[in-house]
């Protein structure tokens, strides 16, 4: 997803939701956190994944997923659309909602996206574990988009994380660590 088209997804979201300000989960949060082009294992969604701030039942996401969703008049208009989530749909490390960042342009004025950071999106695509999130997660390594360090130390973090897909994550980790010696 370019750049114009996460913008269109964002406002066209706030103005069905009614909202100013609202929360970006999946990969295209890397819009926040990064000038520099993507990684093409980056650009190639056609979803933003949009939470409302204050959707704790998920009416909203579902309102997003009829509105401007997949198979959307939306999407077939335009090629891309909104994935209706919540905030508990991706797990992330403590702490995560101090390090939003606020993605904010001429062209999303006056909406505001509040975006995953670098690392915090990175452990959450690496947890979830899909072969697109592995390629994206593998992508951002090899860009040095990341900070190895920073992400063992927020992997650390992730309460209820199963053993088995924290060492799994980890091992994904310290091979891009150990590849660079």
């Amino acid at each position: 997803m370019k750049r114009h088209e996460f913008e269109h997804a964002v406002r066209a979201a706030a103005a069905i939701l009614g909202t100013k300000e609202l929360l970006v989960i999946g990969s295209q949060a890397l819009h926040a956190s990064s000038p520099k082009k993507f990684p093409k294992e980056a650009e190639r969604s056609v979803e933003v994944d949009i939470a409302a701030l204050d959707d704790s039942d998920g009416r909203k996401a579902d309102l997003l997923d009829g509105s401007i969703g997949e198979a959307s008049m939306f999407h077939e208009t335009f090629g891309y659309y909104a994935q209706g989530v919540t905030a508990k749909t991706a797990v992330l490390p403590k702490n995560w909602r101090k390090r939003l960042v606020r993605y904010e342009t001429a062209a999303t004025r006056p909406v505001v996206a509040w975006c995953l950071e670098i690392h915090d999106l990175w452990i959450s695509k690496a947890i979830a574990g899909r072969l697109k999130d592995l390629e994206f997660c593998a992508a951002l390594l090899k860009a040095g988009a990341v900070d190895p360090g920073v992400l063992m130390r927020r992997l650390a973090t992730v309460a209820g994380l199963g053993k088995e897909v924290q060492n799994a994550v980890a091992q994904r980790i310290q091979r891009q660590i150990f590849s660079t010696t």
